[in-house]
């Protein structure tokens, strides 16, 4: 059976880059029958941010991506928070130590700096490894009875001890073949100095307790699979498969998406509200269009295909598809897809399900709440429209748009101004088909009656259909509009 895992960090609010690992994730597990695990990576105490976790839980339920195994629904291969795991680490990296494939390392920050400093100006950087660790402090130059005091006294961390001269090879689903020389590599730390792992240590014990068939994971940890390769080799465990996603570039395509990208461009990159940064929960996104959008970065989807449900997604999703270039955001097309997505539903699915939006609007034109929306969703693109929207049934235009202005100046918009008040107020019911006979017998066209209607209406030449808006407004209401802008 396929098992997958998604690992966040609760070091701040979950990332669109990192939605979007998730989604891959659960797709992959639904599409093989699979089991989708969520694995909370927090052995940084440090960088651990309040609310992080809890942010992450409800963005993921929010898009209706629900783990098999998490820390809010156990089972036999937890706990599923990494701190917790803090007595497994400890007797795998023990074993390790015996079995010469890692090692204690006694040196303090201070003399690692300079070291650092020194390679630099010497050769431009620095990599503690086989070439240099000779010369630091640490059990594989220390006897054996210093070596066991200073684990007793002193803080040390725990390094890989990296072969040279070999080659480690490793396979990518998405970009083939990877071959790493062992002189290139470091010899990463394993444990720090708080006795908690690092990423790259916690990463593969976990994996392989979990059981975790395939690992599906953001392209920044490529660099990091060779390493991950020689702790799988190290413990004689079989690795996993390993899938790394292309970036999510900014609108540029000149770089990762970023918050910053966010603030410049006026879009979220956050699914929820984080602290004061807007999400796209409370721009007016749809879940379900949010991940149909970002299921695109990365995903080549077939041709006629693009609007597709969690469902549909779950069926089609496949691997081969998956690009190795870096996808470049585009929020015009974020918002094109969730708009594609609201015109697929009832009036009635998004007052109920989106009723914080209809606050304001509880009672309008006598309970007709249904049917205004039913003329104005096909023109959301986010939900936060629905306010603009709203207005044209609720107030009269306070302006009008200059450009529509300028269109209709061509026409006498008094007469026709005359002669639509006078239909109006005779028969609202049949107003189109008498705009038609009055147009016909007047040898002019029916457009210029409807854009000078429209523009009395609604303020400017675009907007809802215009006949059932008037209807749904009212005699009243378009007279008062007529004469408002007969009088001009």
């Amino acid at each position: 059976m396929e098992r997958v895992r998604f690992a966040p960090s609760p070091t701040g609010p979950l990332h669109i880059g990192g939605l979007r690992t998730a989604l891959f994730n659960y797709l992959y597990a639904r599409k093989n029958k699979g089991v989708f695990i969520l694995r909370v990576e927090d052995t940084d105490q440090n960088r651990k941010v309040e609310g992080s976790e809890q942010y992450i839980l409800d963005a993921l339920k929010w898009c209706n991506i629900e783990a098999d195994e998490s820390p809010v629904c156990d089972a036999a291969h937890g706990p599923y928070r990494q701190s917790e795991r803090k007595a497994i680490y400890q007797k795998y990296i023990r074993l390790l130590i015996e079995k010469g494939k890692a090692y204690y390392a006694f040196d303090s920050a201070e003399e690692l700096n300079t070291a650092r400093k020194k390679a630099e100006k010497e050769s431009g950087g620095f990599k503690y490894n086989v070439h240099n660790r000779s010369q630091f402090k640490n059990s594989l130059v220390l006897k054996e009875d210093i070596v066991n005091e200073k684990v007793e006294t002193e803080n040390y961390v725990v390094r890989l001890k990296v072969e040279p001269d070999e080659t480690v090879v490793t396979h990518d689903m998405v970009r083939g073949t990877v071959r790493v020389n062992t002189n290139e590599l470091e010899d990463k730390i394993l444990m720090k100095r708080d006795g908690m792992p690092t990423y790259h240590f916690a990463n593969v014990v976990d994996d392989y307790l979990m059981e975790i068939t395939t690992v599906i994971r953001g392209e920044e940890w490529l660099p990091s699979l060779p390493i991950h390769q020689l702790l799988y080799d190290a413990f004689e465990w079989d690795s996993p498969k390993f899938m790394h996603l292309p970036l999510i570039l900014n609108p540029s395509g000149k770089g990762k998406l970023s918050k910053r990208d966010g603030d410049k461009n006026g879009f979220p990159v956050f699914p929820l509200a984080w602290d004061r940064n807007i999400g796209y929960r409370e721009k007016g996104f749809l879940p379900e269009a949010l991940l149909n959008y970002i299921a695109q970065l990365g995903w080549s989807m077939e041709e006629g295909e693009e609007i597709q449900l969690l469902n549909d997604m779950e069926l089609s999703f496949d691997v081969n598809r998956l690009q190795k270039g870096g996808a470049r955001f585009d929020f015009e097309k974020a918002k094109w897809v969730n708009k594609e997505h609201l015109a697929m539903l009832s009036a009635e699915v998004i007052i109920h399900d989106y009723a914080e939006f209809f606050t304001d609007y509880a009672n309008v034109l006598d309970h007709q709440l249904i049917n205004c929306v039913g003329l104005i969703k096909n023109r959301l693109e986010v939900l936060t429209d629905i306010h603009k929207e709203m207005k044209v049934f609720i107030e009269d235009p306070k302006t009008y748009d200059e450009k529509s202005m300028k269109r209709i100046s061509k026409f006498n918009i008094k007469g026709i101004g005359a002669y639509l008040i006078s239909m109006v107020e005779e028969d609202l019911e049949n107003l189109k088909e008498n705009i038609s006979s009055k147009a016909n017998e007047l040898d002019l066209k029916m457009g210029n009656f409807l854009q000078v209607l429209r523009v009395a209406v609604v303020g400017s030449l675009s907007g809802p259909d215009l006949i059932p808006l008037i209807k749904l407004v009212g005699k009243d209401v378009t007279l008062r509009r007529l004469k408002r802008l007969m009088n001009s």
